[in-house]
């Protein structure tokens, strides 16, 4: 039986990923551009987590040494590329075939590994990568009923492809500040990325409804502040296996929403394509084998 602190991971992460699953109808129903979403979600997701960090006595000198902060400010930079990416897929690919799309992420980080990092891949993740191009190639196919802009699709996808390497990017650069609270690395992100974006926001385009501005709100403070919080502290407290089957709730809730919220209808083939990059994710992220890993040669 999973001890109390596993159960309460367990929680946390589910609600986070359910968080996330809304983050695509918040962003299409606020009808922002993607850059002035960013912005917001920056500013409001930044103010939450300084809170949080004040709280948690993260404000220490030593817990940011120059070169964390100049690592962290580089992450920053591609997960705020990655957002504005993504939100503007949504519009173009749709948000079920955005997320699809953008569920390659775990084969961009398997690349960036190899190619930089010198890692080795397994033969099953070769296979899996295969069966993900498949499932990709149905995802192109047939641009959806509904949301996506006339001749945009694959710009749509190409924004979606675009988010995943940039989110691997930030995952390969993470790797190098463990010890560093993460709740503090996601501050100095969003404190860069509220920066950097300033400069380029259509001010005169935002909101001018309260319904806009509380999506816009909700997605600042609940689905990045506090959604941060939950993750964070569900990572912290279960086992990776069990991180990376509960992220596939994301997903599955993106598509759901996107189908009763804006009654997106795909076509059978992107259906097959979108499951076939789920699950080829999954057996990334879980490490289940295709092919059989051979022994090691005994020494004599």
């Amino acid at each position: 039986m999973a001890s109390p602190e596993v159960r309460r991971g367990a929680v946390e992460m589910t609600v986070a990923m359910l968080m996330s699953g809304t983050i695509g109808w918040l962003v299409v129903a606020s009808k922002q551009p993607a850059l002035n979403v960013v912005f917001m979600r920056c500013v409001l997701g930044g103010a939450t987590l300084a809170l949080v960090c004040a709280a948690l006595g993260l404000y220490r000198r030593a817990l940011l040494p120059w070169r964390t902060l100049g690592l962290a400010v580089l992450g920053g930079a591609a997960i705020v590329a990655n957002w504005v990416l993504l939100f503007a897929a949504y519009s173009r690919a749709s948000i079920s075939m955005a997320t699809a799309v953008y569920n390659t992420q775990p084969f961009m980080l398997v690349g960036l590994g190899a190619l930089l990092l010198r890692e080795r891949v397994s033969a099953s993740t070769v296979v899996w990568l295969a069966l993900a191009f498949v499932g990709l190639v149905g995802v192109v196919e047939v641009p959806p009923a509904v949301l996506a802009v006339p001749g945009e699709y694959l710009i749509g996808v190409a924004c979606a492809a675009g988010a995943a390497l940039l989110y691997a990017i930030s995952a390969i650069i993470t790797r190098h500040l463990k010890g560093t609270p993460p709740h503090l690395l996601a501050l100095v992100q969003l404190a860069f990325g509220a920066l950097a974006l300033a400069p380029f926001v259509r001010y005169g385009t935002l909101p001018d409804t309260p319904v806009h501005w509380a999506q816009i709100v909700t997605l600042g403070i609940v689905h990045t502040g506090v959604m941060y919080v939950l993750l964070y502290g569900a990572i912290q407290k279960l086992p990776t296996a069990m991180t990376g089957a509960l992220s596939f709730i994301y997903p599955v809730m993106a598509i759901l929403v996107d189908r009763f919220a804006f009654g997106q209808r795909l076509a059978w083939i992107q259906v097959a394509g979108a499951a076939l990059i789920l699950v080829a994710a999954a057996g990334v992220n879980l490490g289940w084998r295709i092919v059989p890993q051979r022994e090691k040669a005994r020494a004599v």
